[in-house]
């Protein structure tokens, strides 16, 4: 009798495992379909200076937050590359030495949002708008999208930080592998950890340079600035601090305004 009641309650145990086990693999399988975020839909706009860490930034937000990243610059010469019809427009106007309009930006960015399944999610955009009637013109387009803006992060650096920050900057052109003379110097100068190939400064990292880039930046975004300010949804960001601090500031403001629609 010992033997059948030790024998019913192994079985029993073995029962329970089991149960437990199925409830621990699905738990599991549910983590890993979940979204990352717990917002439904993420729509936000990345402001700052070169250099301020953008680059750095971006493909952070779209890899927690499962949304697509549109940089404007990236977008335009891949339509032109596959010879879409607007990036057939687009290279007519700059082979004539024009600027691409308004319209042909915007209708990018809503070709994106159309046909870029990365982007059922929402969009991090990052280098337009940068003047109030793109802000205007991008409105529209959501609204006739049914879709809003949820917010508007700017990374905020003083000019003259920012200056020797990007002053300082080497890159390996194969890699694409930055170092900075003072902050996280290579290990020999001038040359590539990695490889032990020549690092190289950009041409257009020179503080002549900059402080025109710097300038045309400040004249142009600061309206912009104020136009999102007056909608509420802007939020400032200390682009001085360490990239992993700014990473978690930039978080928390993103879960934030995207929990606060949903």
């Amino acid at each position: 009798m010992a033997v059948q009641d030790e024998l019913e309650y192994l079985k029993s145990l073995v029962t329970q495992l089991n149960e437990k086990i199925q409830a621990l693999e699905a738990k599991a399988k549910d983590a890993v379909t979940k979204p990352k975020t717990p917002a439904q839909h993420l729509r936000t706009i990345l402001v700052g200076p070169p250099g301020a860490g953008k680059g750095t930034q971006a493909p952070r937000i779209k890899e927690e937050f499962c949304v697509c990243h549109i940089a404007t610059g990236d977008l335009l010469r891949d339509q032109v590359s596959r010879k879409t019809a607007l990036g057939v427009e687009a290279k007519k106007i700059m082979d004539a030495g024009g600027l691409v309009g308004d319209d042909i930006v915007v209708g990018m960015i809503k070709d994106q949002l159309e046909n870029n399944k990365e982007c059922k999610n929402g969009f991090v955009l990052d280098g337009f708008p940068r003047t109030v009637p793109q802000a205007s013109m991008l409105d529209k387009m959501l609204e006739a999208r049914k879709e809003k803006l949820d917010s508007v992060v700017q990374l905020v650096i003083e000019d003259q930080l920012l200056i020797s920050r990007i002053t300082g900057r080497l890159i390996h052109p194969a890699s694409g592998r930055t170092y900075h003379k003072e902050f996280n110097p290579p290990k020999k100068p001038n040359v590539d950890d990695v490889t032990g190939e020549p690092l190289i400064q950009r041409s257009d990292d020179n503080v002549e340079a900059l402080r025109k880039r710097l300038k045309v930046f400040h004249s142009q975004t600061g309206p912009v600035v104020d136009y999102y300010k007056q909608k509420g949804i802007w939020h400032p960001i200390d682009a001085a601090q360490s990239p992993k601090l700014v990473w978690e500031n930039l978080r928390s403001v993103l879960a934030k305004s995207a929990e606060g629609k949903s």
